[in-house]
């Protein structure tokens, strides 16, 4: 059976949407815990340079940023200048909520 460029063509866009669209069930899938960003914490309160485990952290708690600059207790953490200090080093954009 032979495939023409088009029905090559269609099949490719078809795999690209299926990939895609689990890799959106995968960033719906992040539990927001603010307990995983813990190896952040001193590099956040003294503005050292953040660890490879604080970098896999902040990218996987992204998702969750606006929500935690509007949990009280979080905020002062999440407000500190080092904070987006440590997520631009990580390369993590800080959002805008």
């Amino acid at each position: 059976m032979k495939l023409s460029s088009g029905s090559l063509a269609f099949c490719l866009m078809v795999a690209t949407v299926v990939a895609l669209c689990d890799e959106a069930r995968t960033a719906e899938a992040v539990t927001c815990s603010p307990l995983e960003l813990s190896p952040c914490l001193e590099a956040i309160r003294s503005g050292a340079p953040p660890s490879a485990t604080c970098c896999e952290k902040l990218k996987e708690q992204q998702p969750c940023f606006c929500e935690y600059i509007k949990n009280p207790v979080l905020k002062p953490y999440i407000d500190n200048p080092n904070a987006k200090k440590v997520a631009s080093a990580c390369g993590v954009p800080f959002p805008q909520c």
